[in-house]
């Protein structure tokens, strides 16, 4: 049985696909940051048959949660302070999504004007379908279940 310590502060991210664990580190820019991260692959799980778990220990601000709600809105993120849950937040398709995807329009504003944020509003909810806010180019999320 694998043991893995338990965090004073920070969140761990519970119900993420089987195999998806390393995608969502670099998605959040884990590596980036200057904190202690804990990846679990492929844990037994009742719900899931199988899931990946990701324990950070950083302040919840760190986290960006539109970014774990386009990738996967059936992760369930818990919150821990003073090494007890907290709060458990269940997430949502993000209904503005800030430089995580690009448009690949090449009439778009923001292949000439470099600096210009991408920005992409969710344009239908049930076939997770985002379109840029510039020139309304659809983006469908590919990111597979």
């Amino acid at each position: 049985m694998l043991n893995v310590g338990a965090l004073n502060e920070g969140f761990v991210l519970d119900h993420i696909e089987a195999g998806k664990a390393m995608d969502l580190y670099r998605y959040l820019k884990l590596d980036k940051m200057d904190c202690c991260v804990a990846i679990i692959k492929n844990a037994r799980s009742s719900k899931m048959g199988r899931k990946d778990i990701i324990k950070v220990e950083c302040p919840i601000d760190d986290l960006k949660l539109d970014i774990i709600g386009y990738i996967d809105h059936n992760i369930t993120v818990n919150i821990i302070k003073d090494g007890s849950i907290v709060e458990k937040k269940k997430l949502t398709l993000p209904r503005q999504l800030i430089n995580i995807i690009h448009c690949k329009n090449p009439r778009c504003i923001t292949s000439i004007e470099q600096e210009i944020d991408h920005v992409f509003f969710l344009a239908d909810e049930e076939n997770e379908i985002y379109r840029c806010r510039y020139c309304e180019e659809k983006y469908r999320r590919r990111i597979k279940k």
